[in-house]
């Protein structure tokens, strides 16, 4: 089974790569981008049988820092 796991930053914390890219943007010509937000994204390859619980601590103790990002899960 594939996985795709999008974590994101949390509202009100602060995404200074978000700015440094916004900035970067701004200086090659694009005026118009009001606002830039990083995340990453994580593939995985799971077996079939693997459970959503297992799926969840994978995030929870890995993949995404619960204090100041969330993350969501997509099945492809």
């Amino acid at each position: 089974m594939k996985l795709r796991i999008i974590v994101t930053l949390k509202n009100g914390v602060l995404d200074p790569q978000g700015k440094a890219i916004q900035h970067a943007l701004s200086g090659l010509g694009f005026d118009g981008v009001d606002d830039v937000r990083a995340g990453k994204i994580f593939e995985l390859d799971v077996a079939d049988w693997t459970s959503d619980s297992a799926i969840d601590e994978m995030c929870r103790k890995l993949l995404a820092n619960t204090v100041i990002e969330n993350y969501r899960v997509e099945r492809a």
